[in-house]
């Protein structure tokens, strides 16, 4: 929501001008993405430009739709809108002035706002934060991680009047990030949870990081920190004055002193202030960086005048939290959002508008439980009746005393339950064939077990696609490119392992202009999924003439004797069927050769019914610095052989040459479009952009159990595996029947558990692998890494003699695919 803002107003809180409409137009909501409307007469769209698109190309059907107001750049073509009483404020810079809203409406808000920033863990922090103080006060929190410079005014839009507090995530890449952030934020209270390497490439030097980092809290009266640090903890105490600071310690001195005790069941936490006051708490946890983001949590609690015992039931309810929108397989093709962590109103809008980027299914189903502590009962379910009506919502499945307002305004079917448990009671799975269901709700009421209840059981072994990863890689290929330059994605290859269905439909998303799959089934697979986007098929064969057609499907001519036999087929189903020239500058696989165009063009000027969309070449080698002069060459036959064809075509193709590697290599020929493969998927075969890029997927499996070995025993078969001294092995649930190449037998490949090094022992079976643990304490249903970010694919890939592109697309399809955003 946005504080009631008139036309004018805007126009002077950004320095823009009036355009169009009334300066007396009021509005209360604001959006920077077209599909998040809301209430459209009420609404101010911010049209930001970014890699992906430009905000002003969506306003022409936003006036049409009703949506009242638009805050736009100067150079703003006003002939583009054709609507009565529009409201149209220009400013210089519209992501500046979106910030300069921002700040107002932190400026209204008189109660303490908290802002947490670090290299890690700030995330978690203000989450567990907002739930150990939401059982005493109004919370308004960022919703999942919005700490970025468009992320920061988004939240604090989300904050209302009726909140008691809020608390804000802040995070910067490079110099001089900060700045901008503090002046809309002005925090009261600051908590820095640490110092990291995340980012260092943005920085001259770690102590530049700490100054940026510390920059947020120049005005705030008061700022949390560990003092064990001790190179951010001597900045601190150099940057600001003593009476200004909270430090808590695992040694004396601190304002607070920490100790630990390990339990049963967890920890117990001892925080002793300086005048000898102590308080004790129960922490579900026992790994390091849990009990060092809840001290943050509970000193910061205990700052702001919590009870200790408000502040222990709080932790009661807490577990480690997995900061993530996760789409899971469900049972009978039904498709989950898993978003069982969240329980507030700027959560749930992120999790909807998730929701609505979805492929189509026969339902969109909410199960939402009552929202807590969010301030008065009849404004908030007001807002969320609003929310749900604006999203489609066909079902709404509500638990809890309060929810079953909704079911008064809600046009839909309704379904309530007191409890979660009576909700499992009567949950049947068949039920929800084909439908989207989004699971979300406070943590008290345990919805994982509703989750568990209706996703699908494929594998132990999982392989988690990170979309946000996906979308960082997508945009720095777009970064690469000019403006106008169109991309292709490949998601030939089940997406290079990832899931051929979400991954299109999540790159229809974010702007992608082209799709390319291997073979005609692909294709027809993700038509009968929604994907609307224009699709060539590389491998098409005689057979699945048929397929394209029925399909809308564009598949690649190669030869003389291929146009021909798919110009027959158009002749006599009197259709017409978009082409693909596949030209050969070198590769030599498929492609027509400079000897074939003269005939080439003779066919393609008597056959009317296969119109040219693209003509396109492969790079032999534009990874390899050493057939540089090759590509180049490739490139100049390429303009030649491509320019002839140009020449007899009264209309004009798309034309392509770059792979991942040349959009890097050879920018110089982006021509009209760029082929994006594994660039997307996180490998930069170049080696020049390493780390620019995010790996998207990470393969991780349990053990299903552990063995003691005595010296002299063997494992797996053939007796491959041996430790002479004896020593524990752990078994995975993963073998080469799931991708797990067998090459990693004995010791040539590695898995992380607990973050460190488990070598293969024997022989990779089918469906389980051996490795070593001797010097770890681990159990059955241990989590185990197989790759990830913290395992380069690279690095993989060299120890067997392979490349990345075998290890990704050789995941088994029985792996179950998980899609989340963190």
């Amino acid at each position: 929501m946005l504080l009631e803002l008139s036309l004018d107003k805007i126009a002077t809180l950004t320095q823009g001008k009036i355009l169009a409409g009334k300066g007396e137009n009021v509005f209360s909501h604001i959006s920077i993405d077209s599909r998040q409307i809301i209430n459209p007469g009420k609404t101010l769209f911010v049209a930001l430009r970014g890699a992906k698109a430009d905000g002003r190309d969506f306003i022409p059907a936003l006036a049409a739709q009703g949506v009242a107001g638009f805050l736009v750049h100067d150079d703003f073509d006003l002939g583009k809108i054709i609507a009565g009483n529009v409201g149209i404020v220009a400013v210089q810079d519209t992501r500046k002035a979106l910030q300069a809203l921002a700040k107002y409406q932190r400026e209204q808000f008189k109660k303490p706002v908290i802002s947490i920033t670090g290299s890690n863990g700030k995330t978690i922090v203000k989450e567990w934060l907002g739930q150990v103080l939401s059982q005493t006060y109004s919370v308004a929190k960022s919703p999942k991680s919005y700490n970025s410079q468009v992320g920061v005014p988004l939240s604090i839009f989300g904050i209302e009047p009726y909140h008691q507090v809020a608390i804000l995530e802040a995070g910067v890449s490079k110099a001089g990030e900060m700045e901008i952030l503090e002046k809309m934020i002005r925090p009261d209270l600051g908590i820095l949870t640490n110092i990291g390497t995340a980012h260092d490439d943005g920085f001259a030097s770690t102590a530049e990081k700490i100054r940026e980092k510390l920059s947020l809290f120049r005005d705030s009266k008061l700022l949390i920190y560990c003092k064990d640090q001790r190179l951010l903890g001597e900045q601190i105490e150099q940057s600001f004055d003593s009476d200004r600071l909270i430090s808590w310690s695992e040694v004396a001195g601190a304002d607070f002193s920490r100790s630990l005790k390990s339990m049963e069941y967890g920890t117990r936490m001892i925080l002793m202030k300086k005048d000898l006051s102590t308080f004790t708490f129960q922490i579900p946890f026992t790994d390091p960086a849990s009990l060092e983001n809840i001290t943050q949590v509970i000193v910061a609690a205990i700052t702001l005048g919590q009870a200790a015992e408000s502040i222990q039931e709080g932790i009661n309810h807490l577990r480690p939290v997995d900061m993530r929108l996760t789409l899971k397989p469900g049972i009978n093709d039904a498709l989950l959002i898993d978003d069982t962590y969240n329980n507030d109103l700027g959560g749930l809008k992120v999790a909807l508008d998730f929701m609505q980027q979805q492929r189509p299914k026969r339902r969109k189903v909410l199960i939402l439980s009552d929202l807590l502590q969010q301030g008065m009962p009849e404004r908030i379910y007001g807002e969320v009746s609003e929310l749900i009506q604006n999203h489609g919502i066909d079902h709404i499945i509500g638990v809890g005393k309060e929810i079953g307002r909704l079911r008064e305004s809600f046009p839909g079917k309704y379904s309530g339950f007191a409890t979660t448990e009576d909700l499992l009671s009567m949950l049947n799975p068949e039920e929800f064939s084909n439908d989207l269901v989004l699971i979300t709700g406070a943590r008290s009421f345990g919805f994982e077990q509703v989750v568990n209840r209706l996703q699908q059981r494929i594998h132990g072994t999982t392989l988690e696609i990170n979309l946000n990863a996906l979308t960082h890689n997508f945009n720095f290929y777009k970064r690469q490119i000019n403006p106008g330059t169109k991309v292709m994605v490949m998601v030939k290859a089940f997406a290079y392992g990832g899931g051929a269905v979400e991954i299109a439909n999540h790159l229809q998303t974010m702007g992608a202009d082209y799709l390319a799959v291997a073979f005609s089934d692909e294709g027809v697979t993700l038509r009968k999924q929604g994907i609307r986007l224009p699709i060539m098929v590389l491998n098409p064969v005689e057979e699945s003439f048929d397929l394209c057609r029925e399909f809308q499907l564009e598949p690649v001519v190669f030869s003389p004797d291929f146009f021909k036999s798919l110009a027959l087929y158009c002749q006599n189903h009197q259709t017409h069927l978009s082409i693909h020239l596949d030209l050969d500058t070198g590769m030599h696989r498929l492609g027509f050769e400079e000897a074939h165009l003269e005939e080439l063009k003779q066919l393609i000027q008597k056959t009317p019914q296969l119109p040219v969309a693209s003509i396109y070449t492969h790079l032999v080698g534009a990874d390899e610095e050493i057939h540089r002069d090759f590509s180049l060459a490739q490139l100049h036959q390429f303009a030649r052989m491509k320019d002839e064809i140009l020449a007899v075509l009264p209309y004009k193709p798309l034309v392509h040459a770059l792979n991942s590697a040349g959009i890097v290599a050879f920018p110089e020929y982006q021509f009209d479009m760029v082929r994006l493969g594994i660039g997307l998927y996180g490998v930069e075969v170049t080696g020049k952009y390493d780390a620019s890029l995010r790996p998207i997927s990470t393969l991780k499996t349990t053990i299903s159990q552990v063995k003691i070995l005595n010296p002299g025993e063997t494992v797996g078969y053939s007796r491959k595996g041996m430790l002479p001294n004896g020593g524990k092995i752990a078994t995975l649930s993963i073998g080469y029947a799931d991708g797990y190449d067998r090459r990693f037998s004995n010791g040539k490949g590695f898995v992380l558990i607990q973050g460190k090094k488990a070598p293969v022992i024997g022989n990779v079976c089918m469906d389980m692998v051996m490795v070593d643990v001797s010097e770890l304490d681990v159990k059955a249903g241990d989590e185990a890494i197989i790759y990830g970010e913290q395992i380069s694919l690279k690095e993989l890939a060299d120890q067997i003699g392979t490349i990345p592109y075998e290890l990704l697309t050789n995941i088994s399809t029985r792996v179950k695919r998980v899609y989340y955003l963190d």
